[in-house]
């Protein structure tokens, strides 16, 4: 498979994503290697992130066995759940997590109302990359464990980046082009 194009799934309540966490410096850094397009929209149903709405809006946006998922927080589940009836080249997941967390707005957001099918994903997904951080606020280590333990990630474990919301993310754009490289 080769790799055209990354699409960034930003978390739920993102506002203007190119303007929110480090989105908008990431589509930039990885328009800039050979080969790539990187698209970054603003989604639908911001808030609650329903996966009713998210999952065909990836659809029009030409997700495919050609595009990397970057999905962060609620993009995470959103790429999960996509990947479980759809090829991609690759996922990579920032701040990943299993279940609601005792959220009402999770709860609402559908990805959570069935097992997670880690065999589909797996079989659907070439390349699977995970960033997570022990110091999340808003996750508990042993949510994004567990993701990486279904997927059987590429688990880079930080101890220092909250749930990353910085305006600069270098680690990802190293992923990217190492995939990108290998492709």
């Amino acid at each position: 498979m080769s790799l055209r194009r990354a699409v960034v799934l930003p978390g739920n309540g993102a506002g203007d994503v190119e303007r929110s966490n480090w989105y908008g410096w990431a589509r930039k850094h990885i328009n800039k290697i050979p080969g790539m397009t990187c698209i970054l929209k603003n989604m639908p149903d911001p808030v609650t992130a329903r996966e009713c709405v998210w999952l065909p809006f990836m659809e029009e946006m030409g997700c495919d066995e050609e595009t990397l998922l970057i999905g962060h927080s609620s993009g995470a589940a959103a790429a999960m759940r996509y990947a479980e009836s759809h090829k991609v080249f690759g996922i990579i997941l920032v701040s990943a997590y299993v279940s609601d967390l005792g959220d009402e707005t999770e709860r609402a957001s559908g990805y959570f109302s069935r097992p997670w099918e880690w065999s589909r994903i797996r079989s659907n997904v070439g390349h699977l990359v995970q960033f997570g951080s022990s110091d999340d606020p808003f996750l508990p280590w042993e949510e994004q464990q567990a993701v990486a333990d279904g997927l059987q990630t590429d688990l880079h474990r930080f101890s220092d980046r909250g749930h990353f919301q910085n305006s600069v993310f270098p680690e990802l754009i190293a992923a990217v082009t190492k995939l990108k490289a290998a492709a």
